[in-house]
């Protein structure tokens, strides 16, 4: 069973129907988009994987424990933990508020922490792994979106920090992906711009963050690791 947090829209919901053709049942958890998510559990049924779809706030603690005792009440056991819902707020560091800047961290930083905390037993008994989604704002200070960089970065550092704590048992990795899925405020011309900066020529897809994800979910060596799938824009 895997538990894919956001998987109801966009790398998200990419994420969680390639572990459904892998092999895995579904659990995926949703805030605000819950026709995408019944889509995404739909889909694995059809594959004849068992599924289900529940709404989390995962920005409020009691949401988080409410989460996880529907993955060890409903599914019994949990083989993998997808931490991918995280919002993606632009603002000028010195115009970010406090409640902007708390906002950021509950889900995209506190929430992974938490989710881990509450499920921790069940990825022991089962043996199983977690990938965190970051992005290439957790290697590189993006400006323009000072706290959900910060953010990331500490989801990046905080999975070597679970890699050692939970080892050997359960195994923690990371996903960075690119330009993938561009911004829906992205024009046809900024788009084209960051192609052409990106070496291999193309923008990503979301399948090719779910590649990743999948490869890190059976590879037994690896541990406390970051895989960036960008392309290689990051190499400037």
């Amino acid at each position: 069973m895997a538990l894919v947090t956001g998987g109801g829209v966009r790398v998200g919901r990419a994420i969680a129907l390639a572990l459904a053709r892998s092999g895995y049942d579904l659990l995926v958890s949703y805030n605000a988009s819950p026709a995408g998510a019944a889509e995404v559990a739909a889909a694995a049924q059809r594959m004849q994987r068992r599924a289900h779809a529940t709404r989390a706030d995962l920005s409020r603690q009691g949401d988080v424990a409410a989460l996880a005792r529907t993955a060890a009440e409903r599914c019994g056991r949990l083989d993998l933990l997808v931490n991918s819902a995280a919002s993606f707020a632009p603002g000028d560091l010195l115009e970010v508020t406090a409640d902007e800047w708390d906002a950021v961290m509950a889900l995209n930083l506190k929430a992974p922490f938490l989710l881990v905390r509450e499920t921790a037993g069940l990825l022991r008994a089962s043996r199983g792994s977690i990938v965190n989604i970051v992005d290439l704002s957790a290697l590189r200070p993006w400006t323009s979106h000072p706290h959900h960089s910060v953010s990331k970065a500490g989801l990046l550092h905080l999975t070597r920090v679970m890699a050692r704590a939970l080892a050997p048992e359960v195994r923690v990795n990371a996903v960075a992906p690119g330009y993938v899925l561009p911004p829906e405020h992205h024009s046809e011309a900024d788009i084209e711009r960051t192609r052409r900066q990106i070496p291999l020529g193309r923008v990503g897809a979301p399948e090719d963050v779910a590649d990743a994800v999948r490869f890190l979910a059976r590879a037994d060596y690896v541990t406390g690791e970051v895989i960036v799938v960008d392309g290689g824009l990051g190499l400037g």
